[in-house]
């Protein structure tokens, strides 16, 4: 076998390894996401962009976890919760995450429907809003899932677009080094404010959820009901990696494109990913403008899917329905209806007075009360070895883990600290 066929045998064997993690990192780059990375850069300049190697260890420590009980229990982090722990903790999840993940479907379906209107100005963004919403419930329901893991898995490749968007303007390397590398913290209350709101949207606990569950419909769809191995863990923790380290670069590449094209151009105040995309149009040209818009849609149609699929997984666990994507829906009613409503409720928030922005603080809010609890009960989950048996922590992922619950504990505190006062 020639050099170039081998490397291209290996590119396609590591291509199919990658599937939960690769789509979970992506989904964590939602328009809501990219609305917060935009704002940090505009606001701050590139003061942020350290944040995201700091981000990387932490989420990636965190998903590993989440992905290992799937696997070893067989049953998703509801579903563990609900056989080890007392009924209450569940309950307090279930009532946080139903708010928190709809208001966050809510703010991608605005965020969509506004761009969609910018590439095409001549039909109203409800329109499109309404277009996407119908779209991505026809293709959840009818799609099997492993049709449905394809088409996120190749929806991905939309977030190059990303990497892109920061050469077609004039750069700094230098300043660019400094920044990733030396943080800079400034105490102030808008700064602490960003770095809480990167870190809600980069940590977010719905995502604890999605991990898990796809992990067991990932085992069922290639049929592995042998016992868990050093193999199986390993190819995970590499689908993981690669999935946290290609959110981690699309976060580094958005703040570094708005930090330096907006800031540098005095554009301080950004709060929806539409506004993000006019103002790069006339300062970096309308390529950056166009790929812009266009992975804001990409990351919408990837993330929208694991938030409505994490929520649906909490509340047919926690009840003990049948569940899972590989399912028809008359095999799976309520998990599908669950996935309808929270799409039509997230939609219809946009029609009762609420606005994306509003719904962004209010998830972030929900979500870091709830991170630093879960990540706790995650971390004794993951120790526990009784449930996890040779498969618990190791110190690494201890240290990780431990570092992440407690910056999501400061964050929370000066999040709630925040609100009032």
């Amino acid at each position: 076998m020639s050099s170039e066929k081998y490397k291209t045998s290996r590119l396609k064997r590591f291509w199919k390894k990658l599937g939960p993690g690769l789509v979970t990192g992506a989904s964590d780059d939602d328009p809501s996401g990219i609305a917060t990375y935009s704002q940090a850069g505009a606001a701050f300049g590139l003061s942020t962009l350290w944040t995201a190697i700091v981000a990387f260890p932490l989420m990636a420590s965190i998903q590993q976890m989440c992905a290992r009980i799937g696997l070893v229990t067989s049953m998703g982090l509801t579903g563990t919760l609900k056989k080890h722990y007392p009924r209450p903790i569940l309950y307090l999840m279930l009532v946080f995450s139903f708010p928190a993940i709809v208001m966050n479907i809510g703010a991608d379906i605005a965020g969509m429907g506004a761009v969609g209107n910018l590439l095409f100005p001549s039909i109203d963004a409800a329109f499109f809003s309404v277009f996407f919403t119908v779209l991505l419930l026809g293709l959840i329901i009818y799609l099997p899932y492993v049709k449905i893991a394809a088409v996120l898995k190749y929806t991905c490749v939309v977030m190059l677009v990303y990497f892109i968007v920061p050469f077609l303007y004039k750069q700094n390397l230098s300043e660019i080094l400094w920044a990733t590398f030396i943080p800079s913290i400034q105490f102030n209350e808008e700064f602490i404010a960003i770095l809480v709101g990167i870190l809600g949207t980069t940590i977010s606990p719905y995502l604890f959820f999605w991990q898990a569950s796809v992990e067991v419909e990932e085992m069922k769809n290639k049929k592995k009901h042998l016992m868990v191995n050093k193999k199986i863990i390993h190819d995970m923790k590499q689908d993981v990696d690669f999935g946290m380290t290609f959110s981690g670069l699309v976060m580094y590449f958005i703040i570094l494109t708005t930090g330096t094209v907006l800031f540098n151009s005095g554009v301080y105040q950004i709060d929806t990913v539409e506004q993000a995309a006019i103002a790069l149009k006339p300062l970096a040209g309308n390529m950056a403008y166009l790929l812009f818009a266009i992975g804001v849609i990409g990351t919408g149609l990837i993330a929208i899917p694991v938030l409505s699929g994490s929520l649906s997984y909490i509340f047919t666990e926690t009840f003990g329905w049948e569940q899972g994507l590989d399912k028809k829906f008359h095999e799976a009613k309520g998990f599908y209806v669950i996935i309808a409503l929270s799409l039509l409720v997230g939609l219809l928030l946009n029609y009762v007075g609420i606005s994306p922005i509003k719904a962004l603080i209010y998830t972030a809010i929900l979500y870091g009360i709830t991170a630093p609890v879960l990540i706790a009960i995650i971390l004794h989950i993951s120790n526990n070895k009784k449930i996890m048996g040779d498969f618990v922590n190791d110190r690494l992922s201890n240290f990780l883990g431990g570092i992440a619950l407690l910056i999501m504990s400061v964050a929370a505190g000066a999040l709630i600290y925040m609100q009032f006062t």
